[in-house]
């Protein structure tokens, strides 16, 4: 059975232009530095971002301890959301990897981290009990938030105060695209006062696999030297780079598609009893919605009747569920996704 996948926006497969692309791929051996195709993937990602120099790596829990790794060192601390995608799902790897310190603060309503909290979160250098702040990191769009982008106000505002205190800036930018045709942004502003940004091209962008890490050419240097060393040193990459450059080139300009269907959603879901969206959802490609108090059945036992109609959800807790939106899901998707869930809310 071909199923509706709303589980997630890492489910895209390549598109047929993407298969052709990658079958034809000009390739090399990438740690030789001498797959075209990487090396073109690479620079058109940091042109596009705004930075010196990129670095294309396996996943994006990959580049986000890479970046890690290169900004700070075994014991220093790193500030993020207590709601963030580094410090609830890449498997604690900056302090399993990295000896790295987290130091979670609460994620707002809006994704966002209150400055007074960063600045109170920062520890005095001088005092030998307490590790030492190298780095805060911010998450754009904020995933378990609601799929909020973060605003390029803000965004600069977390690059001031990092400045002001000596401290690296690093975006867990996975779906940085998102957030920029969400707010009708360059996506270049709104990565501009960081040192370094990850970004996914496996999930809205489509590819099958791959996640760039882009910042100065020292600070990529060293990524890659890390990389290597992670064991994600690749060799005839440009089969899957090729998938990378069409998600730059031709999948950025089509994410709207992938809101307006989010909302169309969202507001098919808001006319059925015993479903509860979340208040102003979706922002962007997500729509998060619970079921309301007095519901019999389970968000589990719902997954499974809508598996058994075609349909894939995420029902990863009793009564709250994520629906995502992406490349494969078009207005009947839609439609049809809606109905199921009003015949068994029924």
């Amino acid at each position: 059975m071909e199923y509706i996948d709303l589980r997630s926006d890492t489910v895209t497969k390549p598109t047929p232009e993407m298969r052709e692309a990658m079958a034809e791929a000009e390739v090399g051996d990438d740690v030789y530095r001498d797959d075209p195709t990487v090396n073109k993937l690479e620079t058109i990602a940091a042109e596009k971002l705004g930075k010196e120099a990129g670095i294309f790596v396996p996943s994006g829990t990959m580049g986000n301890l890479l970046a890690l790794l290169v900004h700070c060192q075994r014991g220093d601390e790193v500030i993020l959301g207590n709601q963030s995608h580094i410090y609830l799902n890449e498997a604690g790897g900056m302090s399993a990897l990295g000896g790295i310190h987290p130091n979670p603060i609460p994620n707002q309503k809006d994704g966002t981290l209150a400055v007074e909290d960063i600045i109170a979160s920062i520890r005095d250098s001088e005092d030998v009990h307490q590790p030492i702040t190298k780095l805060i990191c911010l998450e754009n769009t904020q995933n378990i938030c609601g799929g909020i982008p973060l605003t390029v106000e803000y965004t600069k505002q977390i690059g001031d105060l990092a400045r002001k205190y000596h401290l690296a800036f690093h975006i867990d930018g996975a779906r940085i695209f998102n957030a920029a045709v969400a707010q009708n942004v360059d996506v270049k502003d709104l990565v501009a006062p960081a040192d370094s940004v990850m970004f996914c091209l496996s999930k809205g962008l489509a590819s099958p696999i791959g996640s760039m890490l882009v910042g100065t050419e020292k600070f990529v240097a060293r990524a890659r030297h890390l990389r290597k060393m992670l064991g994600g040193g690749m060799r005839q990459v440009g089969v899957i780079a090729a998938a990378g450059l069409i998600s730059l080139e031709k999948m950025t300009l089509r994410l709207g598609d992938d809101h307006k269907h989010a909302k169309q959603l969202a507001d098919g879901l808001c006319t059925i009893p015993g479903i509860v969206v979340d208040e102003d959802s979706p922002k962007t490609n997500m729509i998060y919605f619970n079921l309301a108090k007095g519901v019999k059945v389970t968000s589990q036992q719902i997954g499974e009747r809508m598996k058994e109609a075609g349909i894939l959800v995420d029902a990863y807790h009793p009564s709250r569920f994520r629906l995502v939106t992406h490349y494969w899901v078009d207005d009947d998707a839609v439609e049809k996704s809606i109905s199921a869930f009003k015949k068994i809310m029924q």
